[in-house]
């Protein structure tokens, strides 16, 4: 009888890993336990400063400030979380605050700096907005997933166990926040908060129209005595979640799976804007250009003490010349 490795694999709960999860997609010569019950922020601090998990998707950014930072960490490239950012940057309405450059000069509240969303946008408007990420004045609500020296002319305040940017931008204290979810007063239609960009969609198409970036929010970490004592686990995971991804896509083609009305209009727009399989693995070129720009973000804000290169940064999941793509007895 085979004997499989048990490991742990934290993730969000997610379409696309639904086979992994109720075990419809069996990674070879693995025994997986799939996690799927914590909140993002919660996963990426115990994976990142704990260590709980062999595996775990994690934030992007914080995985990068990591590696740099001497973890003992590697990542496969598969992205289980991609998100446009330009609908999540929130302002407080009484500001004065129409367009990016208003941005300049003002506290804007984050979660915490590291946060993928908000390196995903402060680059964003630093490079297509002209808004350096210096002039502004920045509010951390949490402590960050690594710790990290801020650099020079940083302005970055830490807030109190008691205080919620949330609140804070709601009753004034902050002039804007880039969050990286719906938050509460744009769910509750809180007049005293809008959206920076009202039809951030248009934005966004006009972004990746630009740039060709559907930006990667998380990475999905391993640790290092996992790939020590099993170097083979990286490939038959990563086969492993395209399997899943796979048949996810597969039955999600179908419109009747959700209470949507113009459900399959959206996919079809997906398609035309984004192409067959924007949420592609592996370091594809469309892929390696996204990567790199987020990685050269954090260099650029002195988060990295050196550019981290995608080499580095993901394991290497060759098989040799035209192998793996096809099975031969």
């Amino acid at each position: 009888m085979s004997v499989k490795i048990p490991l742990t694999l934290a993730c969000g709960d997610y379409e696309i890993v639904r086979p992994l999860k109720e075990g419809v997609v069996k990674p070879d010569g693995i025994d997986l336990t799939v996690l799927t019950s914590m909140d993002s922020t919660t996963r990426h601090w115990r994976f990142l400063r704990n260590g709980d998990f062999d595996m775990a998707e994690t934030s992007a950014s914080s995985y990068v400030v990591a590696r740099d930072y001497g973890y003992e960490l590697n990542a496969l490239p598969v992205f289980l979380h991609r998100r446009f950012r330009h609908g999540f940057v929130y302002i407080n309405t009484s500001k004065g605050i129409t367009k990016p450059s208003d941005l300049i000069g003002r506290k804007v509240g984050i979660k915490s700096f590291l946060v993928t969303a908000g390196h995903w946008m402060r680059g964003i408007l630093e490079h297509e907005y002209g808004v350096p990420h210096k002039s502004i004045d920045w509010y951390a609500e949490l402590d960050e997933d690594v710790d990290f020296v801020p650099p020079p002319g940083l302005r970055l305040n830490r807030l109190s166990h008691d205080k919620s940017v949330e609140t804070m931008l709601a009753e004034g204290e902050i002039d804007a926040l880039i969050h990286s979810s719906l938050i509460k007063p744009i769910v509750n239609k809180d007049p005293r908060v809008g959206r920076l960009f009202p039809d951030y969609k248009a934005e966004e198409q006009a972004y990746y129209k630009k740039t060709g970036i559907f930006p990667i929010m998380h990475v999905l970490g391993i640790k290092n005595e996992v790939l020590a004592q099993h170097p083979w686990v990286a490939i038959n995971m990563f086969h492993a979640f395209n399997e899943a991804k796979a048949i996810a896509m597969k039955r999600m083609e179908n419109p009747r799976l959700v209470p949507l009305a113009w459900y399959r209009e959206a996919w079809e727009e997906q398609e035309e804007v984004l192409g067959k399989d924007p949420w592609e693995y592996g370091l594809t070129g469309k892929n390696r250009q996204t990567l790199e720009t987020l990685a050269g973000y954090s260099h650029e804000q002195g988060l990295t003490r050196r550019p981290m290169p995608l080499d580095e940064l993901f394991v290497d999941l060759s098989q040799g010349r035209k192998r793996g793509d096809e099975f031969r007895i």
